[in-house]
């Protein structure tokens, strides 16, 4: 086992998870305005920022101007874009080959963007790759395979998938710490907290709850319950959520008792908006869709 750098540094424990057999999805943007329970989304600004046949999804931005994505080209290898709202550019951060890369997210130290890429050998590992567009280094050379995941203090509360789901904080080398089983595949940090929140996992009967474990003080709270079918959700600030069902984008205060309706996106080819990236900085909301 081996670190490649000491500031921003991460521990992984997962078991099998599988990356393959993505759907043809989109991204799209539209405009907001208001903050917290006062946000609006401006529907009639939505428009496509992707539209191709290929799988375009997992936006997360990495900074005020900057969102990067999972994309797959015509062979079906998955590549890391940035887009760039400033420039209206796409650039690719990968374009390899041999492996794809998946669910790319800013590391806490703002160094690399960080990836679970699928290897040629079907391994599944973190790989970093920093954002002055050096080579990209393997994380930690000996845990995999590893599925979704989010930061708290530099270190990765992990969705490890088996029978059941868990998820995993790596508090230090030998100091792993379960968190919950049972999972869903979200995993958020909540903003300005040291909470990590997750979903329990959703059935068509019944509706995820989404919890929280704080990892300074080991307290446990049971925040609400998700929307019916769903397993996605995003953190707009310290007390607002955002989950969607269909087309329809709904948001709650975390210990509000019901879910509040934002609107909904018309499209004649796409449907089932599922992960979602918001920009208070731009007033953007970016959501992925499938094609009909």
């Amino acid at each position: 086992m081996k670190y490649l750098f000491a500031t921003c540094y991460i521990l992984f424990l997962a078991s099998m998870f599988s990356l393959q057999a993505q759907t043809g999805t989109d991204l799209w943007v539209m405009n907001t305005s208001g903050k917290g329970s006062n946000l609006k989304l401006l529907t009639e600004s939505a428009h496509t920022l992707t539209d191709r046949a290929e799988y375009d999804n997992q936006p997360n931005f990495i900074n005020e101007y900057q969102l990067v994505f999972s994309a797959a080209d015509e062979n079906g290898n998955h590549d890391i874009i940035v887009y760039n709202f400033e420039s209206d550019k796409f650039t690719n951060l990968s374009k390899t080959s041999d492996r794809s890369e998946f669910s790319p997210s800013i590391t806490d130290c703002g160094m690399y963007i960080a990836a679970v890429v699928m290897e040629p050998d079907k391994k599944q590992r973190i790989w970093l790759y920093p954002t002055s567009f050096e080579d990209a280094e393997l994380l930690y050379d000996d845990i995999e395979p590893v599925g979704y995941y989010d930061w708290y203090d530099n270190k990765a509360a992990m969705f490890v998938l088996g029978d059941p789901n868990k998820l995993i904080y790596a508090r230090g080398r030998n100091d792993l710490v379960e968190i919950d089983s049972g999972i869903a595949r979200t995993v958020k940090k909540r903003p300005k907290t040291s909470e990590i929140t997750y979903m329990t996992q959703p059935s068509e009967e019944v509706s995820g709850i989404i919890k929280s474990f704080d990892i300074e003080s080991g307290k446990r709270e049971v925040y609400l319950t998700g929307i019916s079918g769903a397993q996605d959700f995003i953190w707009i600030d310290k007390n607002h959520l955002l989950m969607a069902s269909g087309n329809e984008i709904f948001i709650r205060k975390y210990k509000d008792e019901n879910w509040k309706s934002l609107g909904k996106i018309n499209s004649d080819t796409h449907e089932n908006i599922t992960r979602m990236a918001y920009s208070e900085d731009l007033n953007v909301l970016v959501v992925a869709m499938n094609r009909k």
